[in-house]
């Protein structure tokens, strides 16, 4: 398991991160989300070792994480950290001897995900020749090619479409199956929803809220959707039910207890059919908006 314990980062008078706490448990992935400015990209540079924190430190399966583990890591920064003029193959190969791998298994690693992701014809293009989307794609092969204990991408999703971002899963998912921790960071919160395990939700430096998707989504009030035959505005006069939206026979209301919505059911029931009746389940786009305000 991966974990950020307490970690406070400050530039000068600046405080980046403010007591930062979480963890990335083995074979999930885990969804790093926040606005512009929050402090993901410089947790990821800490667990990675590119800054060092201020206070607090990073732990690996219950240890302080040292320069060994790193280098066991695949990290995948925001910022493309391929070179735009050297051909691909030749730097997932250099990418996988920096992690201690021989030249020849690098290269047929490489290779083997260059074919995986449609680039097998392509191994001495320049970076810099492809696509946007297939750059991303050399990116995260640069990421995995080392077969990494753990894995910390920021962005990494960025730029690519539908079906792309399903073969990029697909891919980080046989990681997970071996118990792999992911790390990722993304501003698509129906990609993080869709996705991950758990999510961490940061801003301005520091942890809001945390947890599995079901948890956050069950830590706000919960509405209930009514669609039946006729008009549902006498809903308004109820004790102890509360409106959000009504639009002639569909509506959006709040109970105050589960009697209330039993009662309720009965009542529709009574005055002719009822289609559906049941809680809504609310986007983490809705939940994230709460916590950020």
């Amino acid at each position: 398991m991966l974990e950020i314990s307490h970690v406070t980062r400050t530039f000068g008078t600046l405080t980046a991160l403010d007591d930062v706490s979480f963890a990335v448990p083995d074979g999930q992935f885990t969804g790093f989300v926040g606005g512009n400015g929050a402090g993901k990209t410089t947790t990821m540079r800490i667990i990675m070792g590119v800054l060092a924190p201020t206070s607090g430190e990073v732990r690996w399966n219950g240890h302080p994480v040292t320069r060994d583990d790193r280098s066991r890591f695949g990290y995948m920064p925001e910022e493309r950290g391929l070179y735009p003029k050297q051909p691909i193959l030749a730097q997932l190969t250099y990418l996988g001897e920096l992690h201690g791998m021989r030249r020849g298994d690098a290269r047929a690693a490489g290779l083997e995900l260059l074919n995986r992701f449609g680039l097998g014809d392509r191994t001495r293009d320049k970076l810099e020749k492809l696509s946007l989307g297939n750059q991303q794609r050399v990116q995260i092969a640069g990421a995995v090619v080392s077969s990494p204990a753990a894995l910390v991408l920021d962005e990494p999703f960025s730029g690519l479409d539908p079906e792309a971002v399903d073969e990029m899963f697909a891919l980080l998912t046989e990681f997970t199956s071996r118990g792999v921790p992911v790390l990722f960071s993304s501003h698509q919160l129906d990609l993080v929803e869709r996705l991950c395990h758990n999510i961490v939700i940061l801003s301005r430096g520091r942890v809001i809220a945390a947890g599995t998707v079901a948890q956050l989504r069950a830590s706000g009030p919960t509405s209930h959707a009514i669609a039946a035959d006729g008009d549902l505005g006498w809903l308004r006069g109820v004790p102890g039910v509360t409106v959000v939206e009504l639009h002639g026979d569909r509506a959006e209301v709040r109970f105050a207890d589960d009697a209330t919505a039993q009662r309720v059911l009965r009542d529709a029931l009574d005055r002719g059919p009822v289609h559906s009746f049941g809680p809504v389940v609310r986007p983490l786009s809705d939940y994230y908006r709460e916590v950020t305000r």
